[in-house]
């Protein structure tokens, strides 16, 4: 990287269930708000928007900026799936990099439906279209499933098969999570659950996954200011939290041939991104305290610890057993709550994940702070596909 990148200002409204949400407009508006605020500028002194959405018309990302500021600056408006909101913060960090921008807003915003993940449009190809004969193929038996159930049921499915790993090795990831989002008041879910509790909670996938290891469907907005070393100084802003490394992948050949669940649910990317992001840094897992990691359903998070290094090829079961997932162990994986408990608002997820990560680097985040936190990574992966990881440092 060229240019320091830092973090001057997050904000970030709590999460709540569709129907019972402002409307986007409102929230994004609100999220930008608070990130101005906390940075301690003016919405003038932005130069560049990336406004990130998924369930959307086209220039939402204007429509929300125009509740706080009509300046005319560039406004680009971003879909990447799941990964929407770390794809408006890969922009945004570019711009400052290349020196073409000092202070650059990154928006996510997200109004969901109630009920299961779906295709808007039924007149033309879905995404994967090329490669949906490979979800088929490996998991015949759950047609008619919602895709995202199918998916990561199919993975967490695959996973156990290959490693000996017990649904309840889930379950305590779920219950590890709720644990988390009980210190968190902007979390959605804020009742800590027992291992036992998810276990007996309505059964999805027999033998792999209950309702309670899904994440909900969720609407929110978050946001994140960003600026040159220079800028900062110019006009006092905190330089207190600098973005180390950052890589955008998206899938290759590998990820479908040979077939499998574990590949299709993004493993090559991810391995791809956080190498690249080590390698940038000079540093390694070990070095990680802690991790805002993309947990949309609990196999997911424990597939996520083997692809991102902290721990080894199926090791991801007794890395839960010994709690080294969470507060006194290893590394602190989603102090936030995670997706699980905090909720997942497509385009406003990644730059929520930044407000956390940022919080706990300036050593604000009260209750559910991880003490000494110096380096903090953000993994967050949309199928389609698109995985970016972002590496945090104490500056």
């Amino acid at each position: 990287m060229s240019e320091k990148v830092l973090v001057a200002g997050v904000g970030m409204i709590p999460f709540s269930k569709p129907g019972a949400s402002p409307s986007y407009t409102e929230m994004g508006a609100e999220a930008l708000r608070r990130a101005l605020a906390d940075a301690g500028i003016g919405y003038q002194r932005v130069q560049e928007a990336y406004a990130g959405y998924v369930y959307g018309d086209s220039t939402c990302g204007q429509t929300a900026l125009y509740e706080v500021g009509m300046s005319g600056i560039p406004v680009v408006n971003v879909n990447n799936n799941c990964s929407t909101g770390s794809t408006a913060l890969y922009l945004a960090r570019k711009a400052i990099e290349s020196g073409s921008a000092d202070c650059v807003l990154a928006l996510g915003f997200e109004q969901m439906q109630p009920g299961a993940l779906k295709s808007q449009w039924s007149d033309r190809p879905p995404t994967r279209e090329r490669f949906l004969p490979v979800l088929w193929g490996q998991t015949p038996d759950m047609d008619g499933m919602p895709q995202a159930i199918r998916t990561f049921g199919g993975a967490g499915r695959e996973y156990m098969a290959k490693y000996g790993c017990g649904m309840d090795t889930f379950a305590a990831v779920r219950a590890k999570a709720s644990r988390h989002a009980a210190n968190n008041p902007l979390a959605l879910f804020r009742k800590v659950l027992s291992t036992e509790d998810v276990m007996n909670d309505t059964v999805i996938l027999p033998g792999v996954l209950t309702r309670l290891m899904a994440c909900p469907p969720t609407c929110g907005g978050a946001a994140a200011i960003l600026v040159s070393e220079r800028f900062a100084k110019q006009h006092g802003l905190r330089s207190d939290v600098q973005i180390l490394a950052q890589a955008m992948t998206t899938d290759t050949a590998e990820s479908f041939d040979p077939p499998s669940m574990l590949s299709w649910v993004g493993s090559h990317m991810v391995r791809a991104a956080v190498g690249q992001v080590y390698e940038q840094a000079g540093v390694g897992p070990e070095d990680i305290d802690l991790c805002e990691l993309h947990d949309c359903f609990a196999q997911m998070e424990v597939i996520s610890y083997e692809t991102l290094g902290f721990c080894p090829e199926g090791g991801a079961e007794r890395f839960v057993r010994d709690g080294d997932n969470t507060y006194g162990g290893r590394i602190v994986i989603n102090p936030s709550g995670g997706l699980l408990s905090k909720g997942h608002p497509l385009g406003a997820t990644g730059l929520a994940q930044c407000y956390e990560l940022t919080q706990q680097l300036r050593g604000n985040a009260d209750a559910r702070q991880v003490a000494g936190a110096r380096l903090g990574l953000q993994h967050n992966v949309g199928l389609g596909g698109a995985c970016v990881v972002t590496l945090y440092g104490k500056n």
